[in-house]
């Protein structure tokens, strides 16, 4: 069934709730909600709303994806470009083809099959790493990497997959990848740069901080839906908008209007991100997992490796330069790659006809089950015992 207000309004009123209880326990709040999620779903009056791709990528994302980068600062963002750049690039294909490899080896999964779950289960989630990241009020370098990181490689996993894809159900040689990578590339930066630049000038027309944010909000969904009404990226399209809008946005919003934006935009992240680990947590307790225990703890043994793969040999890149990722980084890095909404959207998107579609499904849900519960129960304590937060916050 489909989302309505009498919904959103019992989703909303538990997930306050829940906020106030995880303030008081000390729980990540994103744990809180799943677990919240769970319970929920095994009331016989749970509200029937159904995850889906559609409303993930339509509804949840756009959001999230446009506040974090709206957040992003250029300048602090330019100085570990390169850092960013290889481990959201280099790092998710290495991470893919280790997962690929393993879950054909050790799961006996078909090569189309492994390689399709190694594309949507390869990238960190900015869903669940920015909203882990808020909670235990992370700030300096680290929290730039990871969060940087996690949006960027995004927007990579996103494009992988649909090329794995692309490629699994048509004969194509690279040549056709690569014109075809091209292109999406190339034509999401230019939805997203369109729409910034369009809300940009008639932002410049006015002060009213409502239309201002009425603008963004346009600039948000308008990206992603341009994008793929394209077949092209939405991931990248929002991303390119919001680090428009975030860094130059000062040159057509007024200073007043721009503290009305950001509370505007941490709300609305706020909502979506609620909502998204409640139907997380309600989709986890209907899965049934009887019959992939085993290749969902293989895959579960896989993915940790494979992030491992993704950051220390890439971290000794920079070893020797001014770039150089101090050791307790690159341990936050490896153990808050957190997965969540999209790699469940893209799994439950793939085509029915997909063979193995229904177990990629249950074991990317079993993943992000793990990650949400023992990464994120887990990934304070670590930053406390590294010296990146202190005790009390992470009690």
């Amino acid at each position: 069934m489909g989302i309505s207000v009498e919904r959103i309004e019992i989703l909303l009123l538990i997930a306050a709730v829940v906020a106030m209880l995880a303030r008081r326990l000390r729980v990540p709040y994103s744990v809180g909600l799943v677990f919240a999620g769970i319970a929920l779903a095994l009331l016989p009056f749970s509200p029937n709303i159904i995850l889906t791709k559609q409303l993930v990528f339509t509804v949840f994302l756009p959001p999230l994806i446009f506040e974090a980068a709206f957040q992003l600062r250029w300048p602090e963002l330019r100085k570990d470009l390169p850092v960013i750049v290889t481990l959201a690039t280099l790092g998710v294909l290495l991470s893919a083809a280790a997962i690929a490899i393993g879950m054909h080896f050790l799961a006996s999964w078909t090569w189309i099959s492994a390689i399709v779950f190694g594309m949507l289960i390869s990238a960190t989630d900015p869903v669940s790493v920015i909203a882990t990241f808020k909670d235990a009020k992370v700030h300096g370098r680290i929290r730039l990497l990871v969060e940087a990181e996690s949006l960027f490689n995004d927007g990579t996993a996103a494009v992988a997959f649909t090329l794995a894809l692309f490629a699994s159900g048509q004969s194509v040689g690279s040549a056709g990848i690569t014109k075809t990578l091209a292109i999406m590339l190339a034509g999401s930066f230019v939805c997203g740069a369109i729409m910034a630049a369009f809300v940009l000038l008639l932002a410049g027309v006015t002060d009213d901080h409502l239309v201002e944010i009425t603008f963004t909000t346009v600039a948000a969904f308008g990206s992603f839906l341009l994008a793929e009404h394209f077949h092209l990226s939405g991931v990248l399209a929002t991303l390119t908008a919001g680090l428009i809008i975030g860094n130059i946005g000062h040159l057509s919003i007024a200073p007043k209007s721009r503290e009305a934006v950001e509370e505007f935009w941490e709300y609305a992240a706020f909502v979506a991100n609620s909502l998204i680990f409640l139907l997380i947590g309600m989709r986890v307790a209907n899965q049934d997992y009887r019959f992939v225990l085993l290749p969902a703890l293989t895959a579960v043994l896989i993915i940790t490796c494979a992030r491992a793969l993704s950051i220390y040999p890439l971290c000794l890149l920079f070893a020797r330069s001014t770039l150089r990722i101090k050791p307790a980084h690159q341990h936050i890095l490896f153990w808050g790659g957190l997965r969540g909404a999209l790699a469940l959207a893209l799994a439950l998107g793939l085509p029915p006809e997909m063979q193995g579609k229904e177990a990629i499904v249950t074991v990317a849900f079993a993943v992000v089950a793990f990650s949400i519960f023992v990464q994120g129960m887990t990934i304070k304590p670590l930053m406390s015992r590294l010296g990146e937060i202190s005790n009390h916050e992470a009690s």
